[in-house]
Formats: structure tokens, sequence, C-alpha cells
């Protein structure tokens, strides 16, 4: 080679060593090009390593919510046995007088989804003291507080499947259930024991400002009411008074007045119209004077609050019932989220005595939140608090509780 370059002229020379020059560059070129492909592939993988160690929904994630509605299911399935054979025990009788399709699809079909709304955060709460326990036994919780996952991160879960319970429980009582009640008093009411109430005596309400209707008394079987009186007023006199010996209630919602006197007053004057029939625009119905118990669940809640406004505007007085079942349904879904953080910082460690232990503290916690609120709920009914204050109660407590036995757990 050396030989080569000697006998090279020095034109040959100048150009053999500018072509190694150009064959440098371009191998520099290309080791450059290598070396940020491989960086930007050593990035790529990087950045992928880093998305998949950390996904939103991790497999911890999914067990313990699998594990929490499927419990919550189980739970339900054994309660409800119970339950059935209690209630079949308690109403058998009547049970034997009905038609079995009536007992089944009027009672039962409609009697359990209420039963397991009613009761709804109590078998929350038990769920999650039993499969907790049970994971706590097993040591899958130190586990999993082992791998470097922190206590608060354990408790989101609990929480979502706390949600899903919730809005599903306020869904239920909030537009399903109220329907399906409807169907099952009427069966209890025929075939067990009759709470309708098909009387009433002295009615007064305030049809609307300024004018007060007045009936001695009212039987809902025959639609005829008896002693009528509607009275108006403007700026505290007394402008109109209508009599009647009898009113009918017919089928279109309709008042028709019977052997009526019509007065009309201005100042001293008076005119009177006597007639055999008068039919009348009066906008009211014999529900809103004949209030028979668990009326107030068998209404949707915006029903409900519609008539509770009615009421109120027309001077209706006993409707305490359906305030406190309207704050109820909304009080009795949040407890669902109050009592699975008890429940979770009760069982999530291990205690002596095992899951036997927890259940009993779940049962007997879980019970006396549902005794507290019927406490607080007399206090509505008495007029010693409001419906909203008394209903809620119960959960400011038990969050309070919920919070300091959460802090202590996370230690």
């Amino acid at each position: 080679m050396q030989e080569g370059i000697h006998n090279m002229t020095p034109e040959d020379v100048q150009k053999h060593n500018a072509e190694n020059t150009a064959s440098d560059v371009v191998l520099s070129n290309f080791d450059k090009s290598n070396s940020a492909v491989h960086e930007d592939m050593n990035g790529d993988t990087v950045s992928r390593q880093k998305h998949a160690r950390k996904p939103l929904v991790k497999r911890f994630d999914r067990y313990i919510i699998r594990k929490f509605i499927g419990t919550f299911f189980f739970i339900i399935l054994m309660l409800l046995l119970v339950i059935v054979i209690f209630d079949v025990n308690e109403k058998l009788d009547a049970m034997l007088l009905a038609p079995l399709k009536e007992t089944v699809f009027k009672y039962f079909m409609n009697f359990l989804p209420y039963f397991i709304n009613q009761f709804a955060p109590m078998f929350v709460f038990i769920t999650v003291i039993f499969f907790t326990s049970k994971l706590a036994d097993r040591c899958e919780i130190t586990a999993i507080l082992s791998s470097g996952i922190s206590f608060n991160r354990l408790a989101v879960p609990y929480l979502v499947s706390a949600t899903f319970i919730a809005i599903g429980t306020l869904v239920l009582s909030l537009y399903i259930i109220p329907p399906a009640n409807v169907q099952m008093i009427e069966y209890t009411n025929k075939w067990v024991k009759n709470k309708r109430v098909d009387y009433g005596d002295n009615v007064q309400l305030q049809l609307r400002p300024g004018v007060m209707f007045h009936m001695e008394r009212y039987d809902n079987t025959t639609k005829h009411g008896y002693h009528i009186s509607i009275e108006e007023f403007k700026a505290n006199q007394l402008v109109s008074r209508i009599t009647a010996e009898s009113a009918a209630y017919d089928t279109l919602g309709r008042w028709k007045l019977s052997d009526y006197n019509y007065r009309k007053f201005d100042g001293i004057k008076e005119t009177m119209t006597t007639g055999l029939v008068m039919d009348t625009l009066l906008r009211f119905d014999p529900r809103d004077f004949l209030i028979s118990k668990n009326d107030q669940e068998t209404l949707t809640s915006p029903e409900l609050k519609r008539y509770i406004t009615e009421q109120k505007d027309r001077g209706v007085a006993n409707i305490q019932q359906f305030e406190i079942e309207y704050e109820r349904r909304f009080a009795m879904s949040a407890a669902a989220f109050i009592l699975t953080i008890i429940g979770f910082s009760l069982s999530s460690r291990k205690v002596r005595g095992g899951t036997g232990m927890n259940i009993m503290i779940g049962i007997v916690l879980s019970f006396s939140y549902i005794l507290f609120m019927q406490v607080t709920q007399t206090f509505a009914q008495n007029g010693y608090t409001s419906a909203r204050v008394a209903m809620w109660i119960p959960n400011m407590l038990f969050s309070v509780i919920a919070v300091i036995l959460y802090k202590k757990a996370s230690r």
C-alpha cells in the first residue's frame, strides 16, 4: 500500500486523501444517526415503561371492586332468604287466601327491592366488614401495603364501589321503588290489613290565597262529601260564600255541588243565587286530605316535592312524614360512603377474634345507625327540628366516627 502511494503523482495523492475524508464524514454521520435512533428508541421504551407502571385502574383495584360488589349481592341473597321465611310466616293466613300470582308478582316482586333499598347501608357495612376481614386474615392487605401502595390509595376502590351502590340505591328510591310500592300496598290493604283512610271529618283547606274550603265529612267509598262551605276573602273582607248540602268527586277530577247557595257581598249589598247542581273548578282531590300510612312511599321524589309544596300552600299541617321521606332518601344514599369508611377502617387490620369479631362489631354499629335515625325521625314528627336536620344528624355523627377511625387505622 505504501509503495502504491509512493508511486502516485501529487494529483493522485490529493484525490485519494479527499476520498478518505468524505468516507470518514459519511461514517461519522451514520454513527450519529444510529445513536439518535437508539436514543429515540430508548426514550420511547422508558416512556412506555413509565406509563405501564402507573395504569389508571390497577389489578388490586379490580380485585377489590369485584370482591366488594360480589359479596354485597351474596349477602343480600342470604338475608333475603331469611326475610322471606319470616315474612311468609307472619302473613301466612293472608297469603293462603290470596292468589299465588298476586302474592309472587304483586307483593314479593315489589317487597324485596323495597326491603333491599331500605337497608342498603346496613348491607354495605356488613359487606365491607366481611370481605375486608378475610383479606386481612390472609395477609393480603399487608402484602398490598408492603408493595408501596398507601393506605389512602387502598381506600379508593372501596369508595368507587360505594359510589356505584349509592347511585343505584338513590335512583331506585327516587324513581323506581315508589311506583312498585303502590302495587305492594294495594296487596297488603286487600289481603293483609287495610290501612287505607277512606273517611275524613272537618276537612279544611286553603285552595288558593284568600279562598278557604271546609267540608264536614267525606266518604271516599262513595266519593261524596257533606255540608260544604267555600269562602273567598279580599283585603280581610268576605266577598263571596258558597254553601252546599253535598259534593261529589267524579273520575275526571271535578267536584259537583248539590243544593247550593251562592252569596256575593259588595259592601252592605248582598246577592244570593240557589240551585240544584253546580260544576266547579276546585283543583284538589281526596288524597290531599285523606292521608294514609305509607302514602309518602308511593310518590317519586319530584311528585313528593310538588306534593309538599302544594300542601304547605293549602295550610295542611300533617305532612311531616312526607318531608321526612323526601330527606331520608338522600341521607340513606350518602350513608353508603360513611359506613364504607367505618367498615374499612375497622377491618383492615388483624384483630384478636378474627372475622367473627369484626362482623359482630359491624352488625352492632349498623343497627345503631338505623336505631339512631329512627330516634331523630321522632324529633321531626314532634316538631322539635326540621326533617332535613333530623335525617342528617346520624350521618354527621357517624362521619365524625368515620374520620377518627380512618386516621387511627392509617397510622
